[in-house]
């Protein structure tokens, strides 16, 4: 099970940073952004458009499925991994700058998920015993 996580995670983030980095580049073709007749048709033919969408769809049914065998907090920590290979991939291929604060963020980002992620869930607590069943004529 625990490999069906890692790669479920992996599977998970590749599609968010497809569709954050579709996104960016979509905007970046389709400039400027003005709510026009004119902008709505470049966005309708940007093929960027469609992969974000597609990608976007991708990492909707990842998570659905992780959802299903993963615990929620671990799950949801981990789709915030995003952000900082999006900022990876912005700086490496988009050209984009890094601060000091941006790799601040990055590394605690990190360490949240990791804290997240190595939770354990709680212990479940023993089957209570079934509630004495209350009859009519005792109620009265």
């Amino acid at each position: 099970m625990k490999k069906f996580y890692i790669v479920g995670f992996f599977i998970l983030l590749c599609f968010d940073t497809l569709t954050q980095t579709s996104f960016k580049l979509a905007a970046v073709h389709t400039a400027p952004a003005m709510l026009e007749l004119a902008w709505i048709g470049r966005l309708l033919v940007e093929k960027w458009v469609y992969v974000a969408v597609l990608s976007y769809i991708g990492a909707f049914i990842s998570y659905m499925t992780l959802l299903r065998h993963a615990p929620i907090g671990p799950a949801f920590a981990a789709t915030h991994l995003e952000i900082v290979t999006v900022t990876i991939i912005s700086v490496l291929f988009l050209g984009e700058k890094l601060s000091l604060l941006q790799v601040a963020g990055s590394i605690l980002i990190m360490a949240g998920i990791f804290v997240l992620g190595t939770e354990r869930e709680p212990e479940a607590d023993p089957k209570p015993e079934p509630a004495a069943r209350v009859e009519a004529k005792d109620v009265a």
